[in-house]
């Protein structure tokens, strides 16, 4: 299917398709053109996503692999947070664009993963009257659809925060990280090189944090970044979401970024 052409099972019926080139149908098939280079007539061939899979009902996981690796992967917050009291010292996992990087190639050591990725309080995302509440686990993509929604919906002077971090997200990393990468994973790798992190300190955005008794507490943005990969995290505490406030009248956030690429 790749290549545009039909595969060799139908290779009768072609011929004679090939042969009335121009005629409407001949028999149960239209004539088409098998062109190596335009393959638009076979987008309608693609395998779609399995409907038992799409159906299944999540799980909550716990896999061994190599090495005595153990990763965990709850669905609800007060299991997340029993783990986390269990293993203080375990490795949040979303995305995985960062964690895999520091295993890989600069000899991390990980003996417990958690992935965050189906709990379901941590993928919230909320419009509320006074601004918009972002769960930690939401990818950026998804993050990249509200926006637009939001800025679409809403009086043009409460989203300029929101129309930045938008602009912001055209450019950050490709679209296939964008899909897996979380909020909360970018927020707390605190990288000195984050395109969104001095944008969530300009949009006066606030960031809830949960320990492992589930007690929570609110921390501006501006004050969660302490210094290089540091950030206000206390031992078991998660962030759990962030608020971004509507921008008010006269107050415009804007956003620029200088790169030698254009993407990445």
């Amino acid at each position: 299917p790749s290549s545009g052409k039909p595969c060799s099972c139908g290779e009768h019926k072609v011929h004679n398709c090939e042969s009335s080139f121009g005629a409407a149908t001949i028999g149960e098939h239209k004539p088409v053109s098998y062109s190596e280079i335009d393959v638009r007539l076979y987008n309608e061939k693609e395998l779609i996503f399995p409907p038992e899979l799409a159906l299944r009902n999540d799980l909550p996981l716990k896999l061994y692999g190599y090495g005595g690796i153990i990763w965990y992967r709850p669905l609800k917050l007060s299991a997340l947070l029993d783990l986390r009291s269990l293993y203080p010292n375990a490795k949040l996992v979303a995305g995985n664009t960062e964690i895999g990087i520091e295993m890989n190639f600069k000899n991390a050591q990980y003996p417990i993963l958690i992935s965050v990725t189906h709990v379901h309080e941590l993928n919230v995302l909320s419009i509320k009257e006074n601004g918009l509440e972002i769960g930690s686990s939401v990818r950026l993509s998804k993050l990249q659809h509200i926006l637009l929604k939001v800025i679409t919906e809403r009086d043009i002077h409460e989203t300029s925060s929101c129309r930045a971090i938008s602009e912001q997200l055209k450019w950050f990393a490709g679209k296939q990280v964008k899909n897996v990468a979380s909020v909360g994973g970018n927020i707390c790798t605190a990288s000195p090189i984050s395109d969104l992190n001095p944008l969530w300190m300009a949009a006066r955005a606030e960031f809830k944090i949960v320990d492992s008794k589930g007690y929570i507490r609110t921390v501006c943005a501006k004050d969660f970044f302490l210094g290089y990969r540091k950030v206000d995290l206390a031992q078991g505490e998660i962030l759990l979401s962030i608020f971004i406030p509507w921008s008010r009248r006269c107050e415009f956030v804007k956003e620029f970024k200088q790169s030698h690429r254009r993407e990445d």
